[in-house]
């Protein structure tokens, strides 16, 4: 699991860069609300506002990102005025907590902006409970959260907004057309009913600390499209809120709040959020974990009592989120795993199709930007799978199955990469056998992708007619097609027993 976090792809070093910058960003934050005499929970709640903006913000385009951005005090106030005046009124209180995840998930319909925007609304109400916000602190609390949002965006958009230099790179759409409105419709009422669990039972734990189990439920859900994910996504942030907790009993705990050596943990901890959020939600939440028992240190409540009800919350959150996505408007993952696949297959096939059309002489063609939209479908396969790969897994045909397939994407990303990076070279030379290649390549595609009937042969034949050859684009194509051939058998046989059927 570690080894997966420093090994995995970075093209562009962009999570490296994500993570540098995030720590600039969220320190400038809380300096300026420091320099201008905030209060610490007003900084507390500045750093969690810079950081929400630099984390959940993906728009495909600088512009994008900017305008929604602007828009999060938009949704953020109101619903920090209404945690802050409800806090003495629990029925109300927990009525309002609900409405807000229902409509925070129903919001991702709408795409990048909605997800952003239904994240910083129910953070916003979530981080009232954690600092107590009362209404007469509300005048410092908004002045706090809008100058550490205008300090973060001085750093994201002004001081490194190194997304100008990159192709735009959109997160993919669930496939269906209608699917994204189907889908968080589903997810909506599956996460209110699952967050009303954990209300309930975390107030039973601790009627001071029950937000943990509702934010644990809430987390969970997010971009997750089928019951298989969520269940896996609900063990990993248990998995990563134990080590956490037990990284903070070593680390935390000992400094009792002294604030350099807190403050310089928490900057790590805020770059481990960055750097590991796109290849390990385990990792994420370790230092998510760490992060809190820090700012609790910061505090002064922090001890080993507290963290051991956190473990407890957060599984009482993680339960309340499997309830829900096995009880309540139930899907299974086969034919979502099956879409994504597919699509990553076309992926694989456009970027295929626009280096051999740069190699050829065009002038437009850029196979820059179908490589970095293939990298993000290659995400939601590798979710999708999830289930399946994991050790708790009983299924272990189907598990060598799922791991096949990764694998064999993976050599498909590989050597696509490296004949995006041939046909950037000017110098590169045309060679005719290209076009034949990615003729083959094109018809190994569509025979994977094509609907599979019951009559179907086991497998199909896909071959690669030509040994590989000195030319370094060949060489790429010829990869590819092996790849795609071994990818048949997995996918192709045996219909009676999918792929996934979690």
């Amino acid at each position: 699991m570690l080894k997966r976090v420093f090994v995995a792809p970075d093209p562009g070093r962009v999570r490296l860069r994500g993570a540098v910058r995030a720590v600039f960003g969220i320190g400038l934050a809380v300096t300026v609300c420091g320099l201008v005499g905030h209060s610490l929970v007003a900084a507390v709640l500045g750093g969690l506002g810079a950081l929400l903006a630099l984390f959940t913000v993906t728009d495909a385009t600088v512009r994008g990102q900017l305008v929604t951005t602007a828009l999060l005090p938009a949704v953020g106030f109101p619903v920090l005025a209404a945690a802050a005046v409800l806090h003495d009124y629990p029925v109300a209180r927990d009525a309002a907590f609900l409405a807000v995840v229902g409509a925070g998930v129903y919001a991702r319909r709408w795409g990048p902006r909605g997800h952003a925007l239904g994240v910083f609304a129910f953070m916003t109400f979530f981080a009232a409970q954690f600092l107590h916000a009362e209404p007469a602190g509300l005048p410092e609390l908004y002045a706090a959260l809008a100058l550490a949002l205008l300090a973060s965006s001085t750093v994201r958009f002004g001081l490194w907004c190194y997304e100008r230099r990159l192709p735009p790179a959109a997160a993919p759409a669930p496939p269906g057309g209608r699917g994204l409105a189907r889908i968080t419709t589903r997810q909506a009422i599956q996460a209110t009913a699952g967050a009303g669990f954990a209300l309930l039972a975390g107030q039973l734990l601790s009627d001071q600390r029950w937000y943990w189990a509702v934010g644990a439920t809430w987390w969970i859900f997010v971009n997750t499209t089928s019951r298989g994910e969520t269940l896996v996504r609900g063990f990993r942030r248990a998995l990563g809120t134990v080590l956490g907790i037990a990284l903070g009993l070593l680390v935390a705990v000992p400094l009792h709040g002294a604030v350099v050596p807190t403050l310089a943990l928490l900057a790590v901890s805020v770059f481990g959020i960055f750097y590991t959020a796109a290849v390990s939600y385990t990792w994420m939440m370790l230092a998510v974990t760490l992060l809190a028992g820090l700012l609790y240190g910061l505090l002064g409540v922090l001890d080993p009592a507290l963290l051991a009800l956190r473990l407890a919350e957060t599984g009482v959150g993680a339960l309340g989120a499997v309830l829900a996505v096995l009880l309540v408007l139930p899907v299974t993952t086969h034919a979502t795993t099956d879409a994504w696949i597919q699509r990553a297959l076309r992926g694989v096939h456009l970027c295929t199709a626009e280096a051999a059309a740069r190699l050829a002489g065009s002038a437009t063609a850029d196979p820059a930007a179908h490589v970095a939209a293939l990298e993000p479908l290659l995400g939601r396969v590798r979710l999708s799978l999830a289930p399946l790969v994991h050790p708790l897994s009983p299924l272990r045909a189907r598990k060598a199955r799922a791991r096949q397939v990764l694998a064999l994407l993976d050599d498909c990303a590989r050597e696509v990469r490296g004949l995006a990076a041939v046909a950037a070279d000017p110098e590169a030379s045309h060679d005719a056998r290209l076009t034949a290649a990615c003729q083959r390549v094109e018809a190994a595609v569509e025979a994977l992708t094509s609907p599979r009937r019951a009559g179907d042969a086991a497998a199909v034949a896909v071959t690669v007619p030509h040994p590989p050859v000195a030319e370094p684009a060949l060489l790429h194509l010829h990869g590819l097609e092996r790849a795609l051939a071994e990818l048949s058998a997995p996918l192709r046989s045996s219909p009676r027993a999918p792929l996934v059927d979690a």
